[in-house]
């Protein structure tokens, strides 16, 4: 296999890292700018759940042009157009005016993780693509765990506006970067053809369909696929809690646990650090499975499910008394999180019934998580409203979705093999899956 599909997916490593950094900008000054611009708890929760409502439904058009264009293209438009509305949201002074800047940074940041996507399926075989997947979705948690000490440093030393400024320069840097490195391997000037032929011979392998001929079904027709219905409830669930990461944990440790804006910067990253290599062991667990003589389903299922189920230790931390045990308990849930996150978003991979469908059906699945990332956001919200601060309500609610996640990818989930509109697997036979 080439080397050089190392260097790409630590391209989409640091971009991943970057936005989500610039997402969890505003979940780190929230507290100030409600003080600042004298706003409530819910008024808050529309601001921070604006990002959603875009990012949801771009989802779609991203991945149907990253698998018409090419990740190059797409992702390079993708992280400028976030990174100017990320610069814009530090000037903002009005609540409609940062509603407006977090639509137009969801839109932007739409485009990253199908192409991230696609640069899996284009540069890796397929017992490398769970691995693959775990090492550019532990740059979401380097870029939340970073986001703490680095945005609380910005604000502390110059205000909250200034973080925004600071970590939208970033992105277009990274912009520049990509343009000059990243090829397709098929256009890489530095390629070996043996690497090419290598890594024809290994993607060519799966049984999806080779990407020439007909088109093959429409992103609607997979929306029949009781695979694709399962993929998408099971990363709502899993979102539905790990945006209560991005949206309110700051908040919570701040106003519910008694945490300083200098103890935030430290103890609340981490979740997020113990997250990072969780992502690493949750893709190499699969592929490890996989090439130990597991089937694709049983290895892709088996760590999907103890993943969500292990994540529902969430609910605990409404219960006990103690901030180091409770900080603990998110410990384990985001580590539980990140573990499961690898594999799902290796499943596009496994069951696109082409090449030209892989950044499309991973659009669709995270379209369906983003909803939850409007409802984490808004429901916690109106909650905290509700109770006078009380955060009980919605953390109970976080684990019984974890418990729903992992029974979505057990029982409806089918066969993790590639899809057709037909619903007959490639051998033929009837396709567990379809529905």
């Amino acid at each position: 296999m080439p080397k050089a599909r190392w260097t790409m997916i630590a391209l989409c490593f640091f971009a991943s890292a970057i936005n989500y950094i610039d997402r969890a900008n505003l979940a780190v000054a929230a507290p100030f700018i409600q003080h600042e611009l004298h706003l409530s708890a819910a008024t808050m929760s529309f601001i921070l759940g604006a990002f959603f409502w875009t990012y949801a439904a771009m989802q779609i058009p991203f991945g149907w042009l990253a698998d018409r264009l090419g990740a190059r293209a797409t992702m390079a438009a993708s992280v400028v157009w976030w990174s100017v509305f990320t610069m814009l949201t530090g000037v903002m002074r009005s609540v409609p005016g940062l509603i407006g800047a977090r639509l137009l940074l969801g839109a932007g940041e739409a485009g990253a993780y199908p192409a991230c996507t696609k640069v899996v399926s284009t540069w890796f075989p397929r017992n490398e693509r769970g691995i693959a997947s775990g090492i550019f979705t532990s740059g979401v948690e380097v870029g939340a765990a970073l986001s703490l000490p680095v945005v609380a440093w910005a604000i502390a030393t110059f205000g909250w506006k200034w973080s925004f400024l600071v970590t939208g320069a970033l992105g277009l840097a990274w912009a520049v970067v990509w343009l000059i490195v990243y090829r397709d391997p098929e256009r890489h000037p530095r390629l070996e053809p043996t690497e090419l032929t290598a890594l024809q011979l290994a993607r060519s392998s799966h049984a999806m369909q080779p990407d020439a001929g007909a088109p093959g079904p429409r992103w609607g027709a997979l929306l029949r696929h009781r695979t694709v219905l399962g993929m998408m409830a099971g990363f709502f669930c899993m979102n539905f809690v790990k945006y209560f990461f991005i949206t309110w944990f700051p908040t919570y440790l701040m106003s519910a646990r008694g945490f300083s804006l200098a103890q935030l910067g430290t103890f609340g990253m981490l979740p997020a650090l113990c997250a990072i290599p969780a992502c690493w062991i949750g893709g190499a667990t699969s592929d490890f499975m996989f090439r130990r003589g597991w089937s694709m389903t049983a290895a892709r299922k088996t760590c999907l499910a103890a993943g969500m189920l292990l994540s529902s230790s969430i609910t605990l931390c409404a219960f006990v008394d103690s901030r180091a045990v409770a900080l603990a308990l998110f410990v384990v849930t985001h580590f539980s999180l990140s573990f499961t996150s690898a594999n799902a978003w290796a499943l596009p991979t496994d069951v696109a019934p082409t090449p030209r469908h892989v950044a499309t059906l991973s659009a669709i699945q995270n379209t369906a998580s983003n909803v939850a990332g409007i409802l984490t956001s808004t429901f916690t919200g109106v909650m905290l409203t509700i109770t006078h601060g009380s955060f009980v309500v919605p953390l109970v609610t976080a684990g019984a979705f974890c418990v729903l996640g992992a029974c979505s990818y057990l029982f409806v989930v089918g066969p993790v093999e590639p899809i057709q509109p037909n619903g007959r697997s490639r051998r033929g036979r009837p396709q567990l899956g379809a529905a």
